[in-house]
């Protein structure tokens, strides 16, 4: 099938790329015979946008990608993030000193065994290290021939506003799906005028808008989805209520939940890229697939009937890590 292009700055990707975080971490166990047989039919589909960063494993998922990519690298817009430092013992922290910068985009070059990095994103903001510093050092790579283009992850508008001051932003990553729209207010406008496109993850709701998990008792021991505030017993039942009502969207208008979920980011305009991950093959052509599914301004007003934003229960993230959002 082809899949139509889309811009995000000055780069042109697939209008869905792939997320490949839970390949190797968050989401139950790894198989990565299976991963790399699905990422290569990523790139059959026409998939060319991938998205990964060092603390996914931590450092696991940058090896596996970076095996198929170094593969295929014409027919890959390859995207890593760095600042997210998970630590030996297990805690994390977020660093984004100049020293850190060059440092970890180093070996991320490694783990990936490539000469560049397409798409080289902040992660998480450090709020102890000024963004004019952060991406000062990013910059420097871009000098250095080791970076081509810039991004942030979950950035506010006003520390949006400052990097781009220091150096073009060609992307902007954060959660964007039917059920998580607290950027829209201001986030979205400040990328638009400044002409930085807007990478979508989870625009599946972890999962949940999909209806393939209908208990916390489906998810695996370790996968992270157990303790995130929306998954708990009583916002799980809340939420599935309102799933349902977006599910019978999705069957009067002939596709999956997913296929529906996918395209109501589609439609939020031709700067967005959402990247749904999967390990699936059958998963992954059926994301895929919703390039051509065209909501129509009933079809809109009707999700936005049964699922307004305020419809969903519980915060996307615990409250730890919602204090990293938007900083």
């Amino acid at each position: 099938m082809s899949i139509p292009t889309r811009t995000i700055g000055p780069l042109e990707v697939s209008a869905v790329g792939l997320g490949c975080m839970g390949m190797s971490a968050f989401y139950g166990p790894r198989d990565d015979e299976q991963s790399r047989s699905t990422l290569h039919r990523a790139l059959d589909l026409g998939v060319t946008l991938l998205d990964t960063a060092d603390m996914y494993g931590p450092h696991t998922n940058e090896r596996l990608v970076g095996a198929v990519v170094r593969e295929r690298r014409d027919e890959v817009v390859l995207a890593t993030k760095f600042g997210n430092v998970v630590h030996e013992d297990g805690s994390r922290s977020i660093d984004g000193t100049p020293e850190y910068v060059r440092r970890a985009c180093d070996a991320s070059l490694q783990r990936l065994g490539v000469d560049v990095i397409d798409l080289y994103y902040q992660h998480r903001v450090d709020p102890g290290t000024p963004i004019e510093e952060t991406v000062g050092a990013m910059a420097e790579l871009v000098a250095a021939g080791k970076v081509r283009h810039l991004g942030l992850s979950e950035a506010g508008a006003d520390t949006i506003r400052r990097a781009a001051a220091v150096h073009p932003i060609a992307a902007l990553q954060s959660e964007w799906s039917i059920w998580s729209r607290d950027i829209e207010t201001d986030v979205v406008p400040t990328a638009r005028e400044l002409g930085i496109g807007v990478v979508a993850y989870s625009p599946l709701g972890r999962g949940f808008l999909t209806g393939a998990i209908t208990s916390p008792a489906d998810l695996a021991d370790d996968d992270f989805r157990r303790s995130n505030p929306r998954f708990a017993a009583d916002a799980f039942e809340a939420n599935t209520a309102v799933v349902r009502e977006v599910q019978a969207v999705a069957a009067d208008k002939g596709v999956t939940p997913a296929q529906l979920a996918l395209a109501w980011v589609l439609a939020r305009g031709e700067d967005v890229v959402p990247i749904p991950g999967t390990r699936s093959e059958t998963r992954l052509a059926e994301n895929v697939a919703a390039v051509d599914v065209e909501l129509t301004a009933e079809d809109l007003a009707r999700i936005e009937a049964v699922a307004p934003p305020e419809a969903f229960t519980g915060t996307r993230y615990a409250a730890a890590q919602m204090g990293s959002i938007g900083i």
